[in-house]
């Protein structure tokens, strides 16, 4: 089969290519999945490049965590009806700090526990199911962790983001009133179309026009895209004993905290991590978006011998939506 391999971290260009490679098969409790669709999360751009430090879990790996396909073989202990499925994938290649599975989705065929192929619903594509695993199961975590959210208020900071627009719609259909914070004019009418309130981060003060929105009161969750960069902006908005579900750090990996802004709130600082989603929490999210049409935007597809050129285009983070490689 055709798969993308690296054996060295490093740029995109210098270090992904093109390989011919035995096709796997379905080891007992495995399945076999033909890939019509790999999808490209910031986590495998930061693993490939070797960010932070990261170092090479095996010496050659295929990478991508997130797919959708079709089953086309069963291992042992697996009935034959799992044939011809469609499906969507979760954590093909492994999270962080773990070694995890050398091969990813970034190919033709990929073989991996039967649990891990999840029946794609018929209101999904193949290409917006190989945006399930991280984006959205994710966004259903930081959302729905502590709870339902039905009469609440909540904040998504970063709102046009993979995570957070997904954040809005499932806050909403699950009867939270919703307020955004984007930072174009287009993401604004982005985020109103799909129920959210936007508010411009570069030409409103975030503060004031959330406790003006709430009439003072603030909100019952935030869902954080940067916890470092916000921290400040959330302490004060954070109803006491509200939640604040922060799922990256970007802008200081080891940021400061002022703890008495939070805890004279009483308030709950959650950490999600999409690749180490309890059973049960992933369990719900399955079900939830079985049962839930959501927009997932694609906003570039690539031949996979363009693999290197989708890195590069979720690296630079200009564009709305989801980025994909078709085998």
């Amino acid at each position: 089969m055709r798969a993308i391999l690296y054996e060295r971290t490093g740029p995109a260009a210098d270090v992904l290519r093109v390989s011919d490679v035995r096709a796997p098969s379905a080891a007992p409790g495995e399945v076999l999945v033909r890939i019509a669709a790999s999808g490209i999360n910031p986590a495998d751009v930061k693993r490939r490049a070797g960010w932070g430090g990261m170092q090479m879990g095996h010496p050659r790996i295929i990478p991508h965590c997130d797919g959708a396909g079709t089953i086309e073989a069963v291992g042992a202990g697996l009935s034959a009806d799992r044939i011809g499925q469609r499906v969507w994938l979760w954590n093909a290649q492994g999270g962080y700090g773990q070694a995890g599975r050398a091969f990813g989705t970034a190919a033709e065929y990929v073989a991996l526990p039967a649990e891990q192929a999840v029946l794609l619903p018929d209101h999904f594509t193949m290409a917006q199911g190989a945006c399930l695993g991280v984006p959205a199961m994710t966004a259903h975590r930081c959302v729905l962790s502590d709870g339902p959210v039905s009469g609440k208020t909540i904040l998504v900071q970063g709102g046009a983001g993979a995570v957070g627009y997904l954040a809005i719609q499932i806050a909403g259909k699950s009867g939270a009133r919703v307020i955004a914070t984007v930072s174009k004019p287009k993401d604004a009418e982005r985020v109103q179309a799909v129920g959210g309130e936007p508010i411009s981060r570069h030409d409103e003060d975030i503060v004031d026009k959330v406790l003006d929105l709430t009439d003072g009161e603030g909100v019952d969750r935030i869902i954080e895209v940067d916890f470092a960069a916000n921290q400040a902006v959330d302490a004060r908005l954070i109803k006491p004993n509200g939640v604040i579900s922060s799922y990256s750090c970007t802008s200081d990996p080891t940021p400061v905290l002022d703890y008495y802004a939070f805890a004279s709130r009483g308030a709950n600082v959650r950490f999600i991590q999409g690749f180490a989603l309890p059973e049960d929490a992933r369990a719900h999210g399955q079900d939830w978006l079985a049962a839930h049409d959501i927009e997932i935007p694609i906003a570039a597809t690539f031949p996979l011998d363009r693999c290197a050129d989708a890195h590069l285009h979720v690296e630079k983070a200009s564009a709305f939506g989801q980025t994909v490689v078709t085998p």
